[in-house]
């Protein structure tokens, strides 16, 4: 239902179900990510009246009393809101969370990684959440990661099905693109997109 995407790295779509209204990603080696996606796969929509709140925890980080790390509320996405980008960089050691309640109490974290859950809850009640300040992202910021993200997962898939001449099966209803072309689309459209981020309204 749910895909995520560490800045930087590879689309992630395996989440695992740790309650029938939780999900959670694993996030290795945390001290270098700055910002994350999550969005809806687009196969399974919220069921009506209800959305996800998205959280962020460290490994053994603010400990609660019950001796678990504090989720801290990212934001949240919904069957009309499907995507969304937080800035992760600034929220280890904040000291804010969910004031000792852990929505995620099923999961666990290694020492070397982090975890992105997303909790299906009722609109409403999402609405009287206040997310962590930090993780907020200008839209232009989200605009310009986003751009990004999907080049490089666009180019990721593209390269996927590479082959060399010699591989190619002959097939007259198939037709084949030089993966050098969709290579420099992807270096012009981000240097474009570096030099102007709204390059793409003229």
């Amino acid at each position: 239902m749910f895909g995520c995407v560490v800045a930087g790295r590879l689309v992630q779509t395996d989440a695992v179900q740790v309650a029938p209204d939780k999900f959670v990603f694993t996030v290795p080696d945390y001290q270098t990510v700055k910002h994350v996606v999550v969005f809806m796969l687009g196969s399974v929509p919220f069921p009506a009246g209800m959305g996800g709140a998205v959280y962020f925890s460290y490994p053994n980080q603010d400990p609660v009393p019950g001796g678990g790390a504090v989720w801290q509320l990212l934001g949240f996405i919904s069957n009309d809101k499907p995507s969304a980008i937080f800035r992760l960089s600034g929220l280890q050691g904040t000291g804010t969370g969910t004031g000792g309640q852990n929505p995620f109490s099923s999961s666990s974290s290694s020492s070397s990684a982090a975890q992105v859950g997303v909790s299906v809850e009722a609109l409403d009640q999402l609405a009287q959440q206040v997310p962590v300040s930090s993780a907020s992202v200008s839209s232009l910021d989200s605009f310009v990661l986003f751009s990004q993200k999907m080049l490089d997962s666009f180019f990721n898939f593209a390269s996927s099905f590479a082959v060399s001449q010699v591989q190619m099966t002959p097939n007259p209803s198939e037709t084949f693109i030089p993966s050098s072309c969709v290579l420099k689309w992807y270096e012009n459209f981000q240097r474009r997109l570096n030099q102007n981020p709204n390059f793409w309204r003229t």
